[in-house]
């Protein structure tokens, strides 16, 4: 019984096996990175500015603006 390893080393050993023997994926890989990275935070900079930090100065007008908003709506 000793010798059986665990599901967990099983899985990892697969996925390390794996990723160390690509040629190809290794670009495919990066070039799905890179997208990601370019989706998630180019594109959140670009079209999701802070609003509420560039309209209100402090914490305080925030917090009631936020507060108005959800009860006048």
């Amino acid at each position: 019984m000793s010798n059986i390893r665990s599901l967990p080393r099983r899985i990892w050993d697969l996925y390390y096996e794996g990723f160390r023997s690509m040629s190809v994926g290794k670009t495919l890989w990066m070039i799905i990175l890179l997208k990601v990275f370019i989706f998630f935070v180019v594109m959140k900079l670009l079209f999701f500015p802070n609003v509420l930090k560039r309209d209100f100065s402090t914490d305080e007008e925030r917090a009631s603006h936020v507060r108005n908003e959800l009860i006048n709506r």
